[in-house]
């Protein structure tokens, strides 16, 4: 973890190599709260250019969940997870980026107030 670049580096057993943004991460966090429970149901993250990360715990082998400056801490990332995020990063900034355009907002909005929520998942 880089606190001062902001980006989660890792590498993998292939030789691949990725410096991952925390942004990036907490705004794809595959999470209930950022994914919804099927398409169409995500939840647009806006205002998180600056988040940091507070933590990052192993969940067994397979996985890390990090724990977001703005107290978010649900998602688990599993390796795969992190190799298409790192793999992909240019992609999903554009779509994020079109995400944004689309519903009017930029990458610095505050996110809304939450609406009650009545999944169990939180």
């Amino acid at each position: 973890m880089h606190a001062q670049s902001r980006v989660l580096e890792i590498s993998f057993s292939d030789g691949a190599s990725f410096r991952i943004p925390f942004e990036l991460m907490r705004v794809y966090s595959p999470s209930a709260e950022v994914q919804g429970h099927g398409p169409g149901q995500e939840t647009l993250q806006t205002g998180k250019r600056q988040v940091t990360l507070t933590g990052l715990e192993p969940v067994g082998n397979y996985a890390v969940q990090p724990g977001f400056s703005d107290g978010h801490d649900t998602g688990i990332f599993t390796w795969d997870y992190l190799y298409f995020l790192g793999s992909q990063q240019e992609q999903l900034w554009q779509e994020y980026e079109q995400k944004l355009q689309a519903a009017g907002l930029n990458r610095d909005a505050p996110m809304p107030e939450k609406a009650a929520h009545g999944c169990a998942s939180h």
